[in-house]
């Protein structure tokens, strides 16, 4: 996070017995281990399925025949770049490669023939659980300082040597200069660094025209707290105001009170610059904890310990701040630090404003469906 560090407002199985051995070989098998790139670390190294999930009928699925697995193809194939050599998923990722795909009719024909849906529930039994959204924040700078660009993004300092301690505050360390000379580039606005931080991984506009991306390198370990839940806590805004664009009006008419807002937050966030190949093409998503790009509105991060990277998950939810269905194939390929538990999962939503506004207010209820290569 992307993905996924926590949001602004991110809080942070149950089968049947016959199930369980072929269930949780096949998930284990399924399981990859990417380099964490958008987002913090999150889970074990290999993903751990503990109880089973309950298999079900494709009928079952709300909004399944309406939706267009199509759209999320071309994100299955870039899965299979990782999972292609674990033996539960060579099969269906070969076959993937003959598959028409502009063909949206076999494309569903594939996914119902090579697959079996599973429903995933709760340790508790319960199967319904927060979906939250993510997005790529697109802001200004220049890699030198100057004129509006006053704002640093910081690398992750080297004399740390990836500590596990927790370290200063984000209030203690811009008091005390200790990252002085690790500045990685300049931007022109402090609540838009600030949800970069929230976010993970970004793209930085420079003055000469070209485009940097920064990725996640790393935080002092300090727990995130909600600068956007403290404002509202005092007033100073309404839930419905708590999205990038309601924050920043609020910093625009308080410019006095910016810095005490975002110290609200300790932690602080490390980036470093996506250069060659990892840059990607500029309509290419952030890479994900798969070590794959992400796809806007077809990818979503996970908990790696209840599902397994690079699994199709059907998604059923609502529009962000609303009852409209929200019913589609997704691709597990990110995880995140607030992403935690079996039906938990952060949606995300591409780069932009756009995006942002709808990652910003998407705190909703929904199921999921984790989809297994069939085994016989």
């Amino acid at each position: 996070m992307l993905s996924s560090v926590p949001r602004p407002f991110a809080s942070s199985r149950h089968f049947p017995s016959l199930l369980a051995c072929l269930f949780f070989a096949v998930l284990v098998a399924g399981c990859s281990s990417g380099p964490m790139v958008t987002t913090a670390p999150s889970g074990s190294p290999e993903a751990r399925v503990e109880q089973p999930a309950r298999k079900t009928n494709w009928h079952n699925l709300p909004g399944w025949s309406r939706d267009q697995p199509m759209a999320a193809w071309s994100a299955f194939r870039e899965s299979c770049k990782r999972l292609e050599r674990k033996p539960v998923w060579a099969g269906v990722c070969r076959d993937s490669q003959s598959v028409d795909p502009l063909n949206a009719q076999a494309i569903q024909n594939f996914f119902e023939s090579r697959f079996v849906p599973y429903r995933v529930t709760n340790s508790d039994g319960s199967a319904t659980g927060l979906i939250t959204g993510y997005y790529e924040p697109i802001l200004r700078g220049s890699r030198v300082r100057g004129g509006p660009y006053q704002i640093p993004l910081y690398q992750y300092p080297k004399y740390w040597k990836k500590h596990t301690h927790v370290g200063p505050t984000r209030a203690e360390l811009m008091r005390s200069g200790d990252l002085d000379g690790t500045e990685l580039v300049w931007v022109d606005d402090p609540v838009e660094a600030a949800y970069l931080q929230i976010q993970g991984s970004g793209r930085v506009e420079l003055t000469d025209g070209t485009t940097m991306r920064v990725a996640y390198a790393g935080t002092n370990n300090q727990p995130f707290k909600s600068f956007a839940k403290r404002l509202i806590d005092r007033g100073e805004i309404t839930p419905a105001q708590a999205t990038l664009p309601g924050v920043r009006d609020w910093a625009r008419r308080h410019p006095g009170e910016v810095e005490e807002m975002l110290n609200v937050n300790p932690r602080m966030v490390f980036f470093r610059e996506l250069k060659g190949s990892e840059a990607l093409a500029d309509t290419s998503g952030p890479v994900g904890a798969l070590g794959v790009p992400l796809t806007s509105e077809r990818s979503i991060a996970v908990d790696p310990d209840e599902i397994p990277l690079g699994a199709p998950v059907f998604l059923s939810t609502t529009q962000p701040l609303s009852n409209q269905p929200l019913q589609r194939l997704m691709v597990a390929q990110d995880t995140g630090s607030a992403v935690k538990g079996a039906v938990r999962a952060d949606f995300y939503w591409g780069h932009g404003d756009a995006a942002g506004e709808a990652a910003s207010r998407m705190k909703q209820r929904g199921e999921m469906w984790v989809l297994m290569p069939k085994t016989d």
